[in-house]
């Protein structure tokens, strides 16, 4: 779909988490995802019989063009989403949060309000990020050249990567800093500042923080910082064990566990 949409026909974005059984089929023949040319503020996505799997955008919400929006999809108010940037399907944006260009979100992401995503990250799937997070990009930022002159709004060519891995949780108010790589199912604890990467499955807190422990897939803590192997958590049964490896002491499934 293109062109500008009705800002006052929109719905709210509430939406529903996605199935255990993994996200829901669009129709053959029906694709919902959205790519805007030219800006939008807010209304219905997509008009016709996909409209119940169209993305949900609250008419309040600023969408620019070139961004991509998956099926069922809720857009929350206030959003602003610059393009070129891409959100996947059944993911939920929180009221006022700024997502910058070049920036990536896969599927079933859950993003709370106030957050501020810069240029340059990328969610995978199944990550949570809780209220008030903040990602960075430039280690030594300045609003203006020597002898004065304004720097451009763009990230210049020294602003780094973020990576946030599959299923990996971010606590309310964590600050992360530049060219991050946090790993997979790790859990940032809230007001945590985030200066280095994060291996899989750790539980990151403090300033700058630090590995206090591990956690399961499913959210279950499984020991402190020293756990010992194998540690399997008392929820789900799933085990784990010790390894270790260019970043040092991490936590690996054992085989057969997902």
């Amino acid at each position: 779909m293109s062109g500008r949409r009705s800002a006052r026909s929109g719905r709210g974005a509430t939406g529903s988490p996605p199935a255990e059984h993994g996200p829901a089929r669009t129709p053959a023949g029906q694709d919902t995802t959205i790519v805007l040319t030219q800006p939008s503020a807010g209304g219905p996505a997509v008009p016709g019989p996909a409209a119940a799997d169209a993305p949900h955008i609250h008419p309040t919400a600023i969408i620019e063009s070139g961004v991509t929006i998956g099926p069922q999809t809720a857009i929350g108010d206030g959003v602003h989403v610059r393009g070129p940037s891409g959100i996947g399907r059944e993911c939920i944006i929180g009221e006022k949060t700024h997502i910058a260009d070049d920036v990536r979100i896969a599927d079933g992401v859950r993003i709370n309000t106030h957050v501020h995503i810069c240029s340059g990250v990328t969610i995978e799937s199944s990550v949570m990020i809780a209220a008030g997070v903040i990602f960075t990009n430039e280690r030594y930022p300045r609003a203006a050249d020597y002898p004065g002159e304004a720097t451009p709004s763009t990230p210049t060519p020294e602003a780094l990567k973020t990576v946030v891995r599959i299923g990996a949780t971010i606590g309310a108010g964590a600050l992360i800093g530049p060219g991050i790589d946090i790993g997979p199912w790790a859990m940032i604890g809230m007001g945590a500042v985030v200066t280095r990467d994060v291996v899989p499955h750790a539980l990151m807190i403090g300033a700058p923080a630090r590995v206090a422990g591990w956690v399961c897939v499913c959210g279950t803590p499984l020991g402190g910082a020293a756990v010992a192997a194998p540690a399997l958590c008392k929820r789900c049964g799933r085990g784990y064990r010790v390894v270790y490896g260019p970043r040092g002491r991490i936590l690996s499934p054992l085989e057969g566990d997902p």
